[in-house]
């Protein structure tokens, strides 16, 4: 399943918060936008993570969508038993919630719902605000291995 279904090319994002001493954050590639009214994204973190259960408690997070340069940032928050914001730089988002330096977009968001979703739980966030650079393109996931967008022109005949 994991074969087949890594031919789909998916973004990366980076989910954080900040309730506590120290601020927290995973990295999860099931990102998607949901609804517009109301304002609505979703997010599969798997049942295992140790960070979800801390984001879910404070109830307020930050979904980073990782630029083209910020495949450290996705290995980075893909680990565990580290401080992952070590050397990171970051702003805070209205919620407080870490805005990672040089994303190529952030949504600011307070969980809505959450749903069974077999090894992982769907989590719906409601979105209170957001911002995007439109000159950072975003890092991609395909087949097992990191890329990014080929946004030039379409040669004629391609289209």
């Amino acid at each position: 399943m994991r074969d087949v279904l890594g031919h789909f090319v998916s973004g990366v994002v980076v989910i954080t918060a900040h309730g506590g001493a120290r601020p927290v954050g995973f990295t999860c590639q099931s990102f998607a936008s949901l609804s517009l009214d109301p304002p609505l994204v979703s997010f599969c973190p798997a049942r295992t993570s140790t960070t979800w259960p801390k984001i879910r408690e404070i109830g307020r997070f930050c979904v980073n969508v990782l630029a083209e340069d910020h495949q450290h940032h996705s290995l980075r928050f893909a680990r565990s038993g580290v401080d992952k914001f070590a050397g990171v730089e970051w702003q805070p988002a209205p919620s407080g919630a870490p805005i990672l330096e040089g994303v190529s977009a952030w949504i600011d968001c307070s969980l809505w719902q959450e749903y069974d979703g077999g090894d992982h739980t769907i989590a719906v966030g409601h979105v209170h605000d957001l911002g995007a650079a439109p000159d950072r393109l975003p890092l991609l996931f395909y087949r097992g291995r990191y890329g990014i967008a080929d946004v030039s022109a379409p040669k004629e005949g391609n289209r």
